[in-house]
């Protein structure tokens, strides 16, 4: 199976032979590994078949040998469908529908030791909350609220009619007057970093 690698930089008849060795050791390994996920029938394993033996044929220069082939075109399927599973589980969530939750903020409470902290944690929790609806820009809220809520950067793109790269940077910047608004209400940095891991929207 190995040698697939070395065939897919050979001839044209090499290289059609090892796509079709890595198409049929796929279709016979994804099922199992992604047993138990929703939305993995047949076409969806077909699906992401294809759109790996894509992205081997594209990045098969990047492969070091540090492991089995297979096993690294097996990480590349297995992170191309859980791309895909998000995306098909965000699907039915529209933007709109995170606006009109306005982002809901809570700090976690098993990271407290007590209710000084609870409290303290709860006051930056709204006021994070305040900051975002008040400070931010339209696109920043919007960006921040859907990667907050765990919405996949290529859904917010799409949702947003932008591409990834200015996803990132809306995020990015978000985050940055973020912090500045925070930090020039009397919060420091550190606090905001704390409350961050455990804000869900």
């Amino acid at each position: 199976m190995d040698h697939w690698h070395q065939d897919l930089s050979g001839s044209a008849e090499e290289q059609s032979l090892a796509l079709e060795g890595l198409r049929a050791y796929l279709t016979r390994v994804l099922p199992a590994a992604l047993s138990g996920r929703a939305s993995t029938d047949h076409s969806f394993i077909s699906d992401i078949v294809q759109m790996t033996l894509i992205r081997v044929s594209e990045r098969k220069d990047s492969f070091q040998g540090r492991s089995r082939f297979t096993s690294w075109v097996m990480a590349i399927a297995l992170r191309i469908a859980f791309n895909e599973i998000r995306r098909k589980e965000w699907n039915n969530v529209s933007l709109d529908q995170l606006r009109e939750q306005q982002g809901t903020f809570e700090g976690e409470q098993d990271q407290v030791d007590g209710p000084r902290e609870s409290s303290e944690q709860r006051d930056l929790a709204r006021m994070i909350r305040e900051v975002i609806m008040t400070d931010l820009t339209a696109k920043q809220r919007d960006v921040l609220l859907c990667e907050l809520s765990g919405m996949p950067q290529d859904e917010i793109a799409r949702q947003l009619s932008t591409t990834r790269n200015n996803i990132y940077k809306l995020f990015h910047d978000a985050r940055k007057a973020l912090r500045r608004a925070l930090e020039a209400r009397g919060f420091s940095g550190n606090d905001f970093t704390t409350s961050e891991r455990g804000m869900t929207v």
